[in-house]
């Protein structure tokens, strides 16, 4: 932790938010409860943020294209096994 308001300790937090209110509240859209609301934010953080967005610790690959690499790749033991 830094020092008090240092902008570096909120630097992760206040992207994701600019993000989520870029993508989601900024639409011009109404919602008829909080609910619909809160729903709206839940998938888009799972269905794009977290799918979507290039991971440093996955060598710069979205979670989606991590797993497509090693579940699509055949597997050494299968094929001397046959």
């Amino acid at each position: 932790m830094g020092r008090v308001a240092a902008a570096g300790d909120n630097a992760a937090m206040e992207s994701f938010y600019a993000l989520l209110q870029k993508n989601v509240l900024d639409r011009r859209r109404r919602w008829r409860t909080r609910s619909e609301l809160a729903y709206e934010a839940i998938v888009w953080i799972e269905h794009t943020y977290n799918r979507r967005r290039r991971q440093r610790a996955l060598g710069r690959l979205t979670p989606v294209e991590f797993e497509l690499a090693f579940t699509a790749a055949p597997c050494l033991d299968d094929e001397q096994a046959a």
